[in-house]
């Protein structure tokens, strides 16, 4: 688990993730980044008093930066290192509040899918979508980080390169890696070659793709992020990836590793909405200015 100053946060986390089944069975290994400027250093220092206050745990390890490294390099060192000395690794940021089940999920895909050299990751959050049938979990190549899980003979491939992942991707790519020209994936990695932000979880779906791998996926969440209330570094103000926790207590796999075309095709759908919604904001702001334009030069 990823903290940094964000206390409340971080303590619903936490809460949620002690009422979980296997709670008492797991490792809790905790980083927790150092404070990027003075202004930050107290907020940083209750969530770090806190943490040290933890239990229900087979264990808990905290590992306190002394410098702030961001929180890109956060997890990919952190990740790094749990999942070569364990071999599996599950992964939460400090901003996501689990299902009771959420644990017993994560470690029974790692189990189904270790021999499965096609499964790449495992994703305990869904989209608010629709899917057609009966399964609990569906294959696709989408990489979601809102807890989620790997091993570590796929996580060493990762690689953060903004140079050779831009040259190496060809148009197709960049269209199937956009959800045939729907998502807004690609323009990540642009934005982060111009350094208008620092992320990782793009460049472990950019891995994810280009190995041809596919991503497990629950189809109700297991995990509900709390942080688009303005808080996150990367997440704006937006309650349109809210859903409800899945309290499903036994899941059901399959052997069928494939693509889910029904999966793509819903979140396609949800993106095509997400994109006329934006479209429908910006339109009203401009009407909005516009009709303000108006009443000054009508008052004059």
């Amino acid at each position: 688990m990823f903290v940094y100053n964000r206390f409340e946060h971080t303590q619903k986390t936490i809460e949620a993730l002690q009422k979980n089944e296997l709670a008492s069975e797991s490792e809790l290994i905790i980083y927790a980044d150092g404070a990027k400027n003075d202004d930050i250093s107290s907020q940083v220092q209750e969530v770090r008093d806190y943490i040290k206050t933890v239990n229900g745990f087979k264990k808990v390890i905290i590992i306190e930066q002394d410098e702030n490294c961001g929180l890109a390099d956060s997890i990919i060192s952190g990740v790094t290192k749990v999942a070569n000395e364990y071999g599996k690794v599950i992964v939460l940021e400090d901003d996501v509040v689990t299902s009771p089940y959420f644990l017993k999920f994560m470690n029974d895909a790692l189990n189904f899918y270790e021999n499965k050299e096609k499964v790449w990751h495992i994703s305990g959050w869904n989209y608010p979508i629709g899917i057609d049938g009966p399964d609990d979990v569906f294959l696709w190549r989408l990489m979601n980080c809102w807890g989620w899980a790997t091993w570590a003979d796929r996580w060493q491939h990762f690689e953060k390169d903004t140079d050779k992942l831009i040259g190496e991707f060809t148009k197709e790519d960049i269209y199937q890696f956009n959800l045939d020209g729907v998502g807004i994936f690609w323009e990540q990695v642009l934005l982060n070659k111009r350094s208008k932000i620092n992320t990782w979880a793009i460049y472990w779906y950019a891995t994810i793709f280009k190995k041809n791998g596919l991503c497990a996926n629950s189809s109700k969440s297991f995990v509900e992020n709390i942080g688009h209330d303005g808080s996150g570094m990367h997440c704006g103000e937006n309650n349109s990836y809210s859903g409800y926790l899945c309290l499903k207590k036994d899941i059901e796999f399959s052997d069928h590793i494939k693509e889910s075309r029904a999966a793509i095709r819903e979140v396609k759908k949800f993106y095509r909405f997400q994109k006329g919604y934006r479209l429908r904001r910006m339109i009203g702001k401009l009407l909005k200015l516009f009709k303000s334009t108006l009443d000054v030069k009508e008052s004059k």
